[in-house]
């Protein structure tokens, strides 16, 4: 798969912003990979909404993974996750792109809890799930830079995405509740 290195800072289209296709040489897999743009410019990827899996590990900490450059948010780090499929659910959706991104194995996880960030017009959903039988991580395409596991309390010395960083605070105390 050839991935750009100069995709635009916004995608330019004449549908008012809602099911833009993304720029031109773009890796389109599929019917949900589209920007959606909310009424303030905002662009968000997935037409269907996204997900996200925040995998956790006792001994470990968290799974997170350093975002390539030519992804939204380049640079930053944040969880595996991407576009829903048309009819597709949070939970399938989060478990599907950390296993494309991250080689996550789903029967090595027990799902705790959901976070939804719903703006009306496009929502993410985040899926916390705890390690039962501790793997690596391997990196299963080009989205990723690296994978690591890091503990709690240094997950904020990262330059996260921004949205992740939003709501670390949020997830870290749930985590800290869920048994």
């Amino acid at each position: 798969m050839t991935v750009p290195s100069n995709l635009p800072a916004q995608p330019s289209d004449s549908s008012g912003g809602q099911g833009l296709l993304p720029p031109d040489g773009y890796p389109v897999r599929d019917s949900g990979d589209a920007w959606v743009v909310g009424p303030n410019g905002a662009r968000f990827w997935g037409r269907y909404g996204a997900a996200g899996l925040l995998v956790h590990d006792c001994a470990r900490g968290v799974l997170l993974q350093h975002r390539v450059e030519w992804s939204h948010f380049g640079g930053t780090w944040g969880i595996p996750g991407g576009a829903r499929h048309e009819g597709e659910s949070a939970e399938t959706a989060a478990l599907r792109e950390a296993h494309e991104e991250a080689g996550v194995p789903e029967d090595h996880l027990r799902l705790l809890f959901t976070e939804v960030l719903d703006l009306k017009y496009w929502s993410y959903v985040t899926v916390v799930t705890r390690v039962l039988t501790p793997f690596e991580p391997i990196a299963g395409d080009a989205e990723s830079l690296e994978l690591r596991w890091v503990a709690l309390d240094d997950v904020l010395t990262l330059p996260l995405h921004p949205k992740f960083a939003e709501s670390w605070p949020s997830l870290r105390a749930r985590l800290d509740t869920v048994s």
